[in-house]
């Protein structure tokens, strides 16, 4: 009884002290709750979650013992999901045995660009020859109009310059950039979430996904876009850590022990460098070098980062929190990471910027010394102004893409899996091509870019949890989490007369499994929850995991094109819109 009131005389006193603004107040109908008051340091550098001592009593596991194996969990846990998602993704790479999809583009302009430093123009039956002849083809010197940078064709140009040009030396490095963005994830989410299961959590739901896990085994541009955007959000949350304990680090405390907001400090302290702001831009210029919607992440991730400045010298006490933020961050934040988008974007053209500007180099590597003689910017070199004007007609093609397309998709359908993409279907006759020879009717063998529906579906749901919780709870890591998905998907409600496919949906798939992860965190239940609410949330939450689990074997055939009864290949097309 005198706990209690103990207790409801402390929250009473910091609301006298700090009172809260009227709409604060007003939003509390809808569940807005203000940020618990606490030890400036631990709000600025919030502490992992461990295990309760009453757990390893119950697996009899000795105190050393489990200090132990939590701290071997941080790498361990995330290495172990890395490892079954890699072996997943690698095993039988090479079927199908041929070029499906868009590999027909990007396998033989990664093969030219590491050969030649631009892409160039295939015969038409290149497939055929390059199959037959297992990649020991010429390759033609007449340089051919492309519409993406380079940087994705050079990652999977390495891996055939290692394996071969044949089909598993064309998805190697696609299949190793999906396997190492789980474990990103796995790391990213533990560092988001402070919790190593949740972290894992989130990687593992993002190994079971199928249009991540068909994107990783095939060799396609957005499975590269997608790793280096996550590779620069992850760079940020690190920055973000550091940062706050380098200001936590410069408050002093009382004489209780305890640090308290000091605006001084809070306003003049200086961040330093930030190394790890510099690679996130550095990451972001190789994502635009990959494909050009990695300019939409450059915006909307360059606003988060200043924005968590901003709440860090809040919290630390800063009176004039976004005075301090533009004099100390914003003009470094910038620095780090927009010129060196530019500049790694331009290096990205290395190849074609030392081609002949004879006729025989780069597509358009002439123009600045034919059709582009004279003019106001005669003054630039002549690659940047032939560089310039390539990339004015690229501009042009993509927002003039109109054509109709047999699996073209509107973005609003792309959440409830609408419209998938078949990159492969064969219908192989009884004993022929791997269907058994005892099927009654022929067999179906398709290669279907679809996400593992369930996930997707609670992902919907997931990203309604994800914008309250960041509403009205203040969240930053539902703020950061919406940030991403919003970078990635909102951008295509501009462009839905373009013709667009749901496999762009990639670059913010992570992001949809931190959503996931997030709600699954919150129906598990906070760590002082009753037990039976705890054991009822575990249960919950592992029923929804293992029924993703099952939903991604279920679909397995469909994403690795292995030769099933067309019956079976029926009863797998959920919706009409996925035949």
């Amino acid at each position: 009884m005198t706990s209690t009131a103990s207790s409801t005389d402390t929250r009473q006193d910091q609301a006298t002290e700090d009172p809260r603004p009227s709409w604060q107040h007003r939003l509390r109908r809808f569940g807005y709750t203000a940020a618990p008051r606490s030890d400036v340091r631990t709000r600025l550098v919030p502490p992992y979650t461990r295990p309760g001592p009453r757990l390893w009593a119950v697996l009899g596991v000795r105190e050393e013992v489990a200090a132990r194996l939590v701290r071997w969990s941080s790498w361990g846990g995330p290495l172990l999901v890395t490892l079954l998602a890699g072996l997943m993704r690698f095993h039988n790479l090479g079927s199908p045995r041929a070029v499906i999809f868009d590999e027909t583009y990007y396998a033989k302009d990664a093969w030219a660009i590491v050969h030649r430093g631009y892409e160039v123009n295939w015969a038409k039956n290149a497939n055929e020859l390059i199959l037959q002849n297992n990649g020991n083809v010429p390759i033609p010197t007449d340089a051919a109009y492309v519409v993406h940078p380079p940087v994705g064709k050079y990652v999977i140009g390495l891996g055939e310059l290692m394996f071969g040009f044949d089909p598993f030396g064309w998805r190697f490095m696609t299949a190793l950039l999906g396997t190492l963005s789980v474990l990103m994830l796995c790391r990213i989410g533990r560092r988001i979430f402070r919790s190593t299961f949740l972290g894992c959590l989130a990687g593992a739901l993002m190994a079971v996904d199928g249009l991540h896990f068909v994107m990783s085994r095939t060799a396609l541009l957005d499975q590269v876009l997608m790793f280096f955007v996550l590779a620069a959000f992850g760079c940020l949350v690190i920055d973000r850590d550091r940062a706050r304990a380098r200001l936590a680090a410069a408050l002093p405390p009382d004489g209780d022990g305890i640090v308290r907001p000091n605006s001084l400090i809070a306003e003049t302290t200086r961040l330093g460098w930030r190394p790890y702001r510099w690679l996130a831009g550095l990451c972001l210029g190789l994502a635009l070098g990959t494909k050009w919607n990695a300019l939409y992440f450059m915006v909307f991730l360059g606003i988060m980062t200043v924005l968590w400045d901003y709440a860090a010298r809040k919290v630390a006490g800063a009176r004039r929190p976004l005075i301090a933020t533009m004099q100390r961050d914003l003009g470094l934040a910038f620095l780090s990471t927009v010129p060196v988008m530019i500049a790694t974007y331009l290096v990205s053209w290395t190849g074609w910027i030392l081609s002949p500007d004879d006729g025989s180099g780069g597509y358009y590597r002439n123009w600045a010394a034919t059709e582009g003689k004279g003019g106001w910017f005669s003054w630039l070199p002549d690659w940047l102004r032939s560089l310039w004007h390539y990339e004015h007609a690229v501009y042009e093609f993509h927002v003039g893409l109109s054509s109709p397309h047999t699996y073209q998709s509107n973005p609003w359908s792309w959440i409830v899996l609408g419209r998938p993409v078949s990159y492969f279907y064969e219908s192989p006759s009884p004993g022929k091509d791997g269907c058994a020879a005892d099927t009654a009717d022929k067999c179906a063998r398709e290669v279907l870019a679809i996400g593992t529906p369930l996930l997707w579906w609670a992902a919907a749901f997931a990203v309604v949890y994800v914008l309250w919780r960041w509403f009205f709870r203040r969240d930053w890591r539902a703020g950061a989490i919406a940030c991403g998905i919003a970078a990635g998907y909102l951008p295509w409600f501009l462009y839905q007369e373009r013709t667009i496919f749901f496999f762009y949906a990639v670059v913010f798939l992570p992001f949809l499994c931190l959503a996931v992860t997030m709600m699954i965190g919150a129906i598990l239940g906070p760590p002082g929850a009753p037990e039976r609410r705890r054991v009822a949330g575990a249960a919950a939450a592992g029923v929804l995991f293992l029924l993703i689990t099952w939903n991604f074997i279920y679909f397995w055939p469909l994403y690795t094109g292995e030769p099933i009864p067309i019956d079976n290949w029926r009863s797998r097309m959920w919706m009409d819109t996925w035949v």
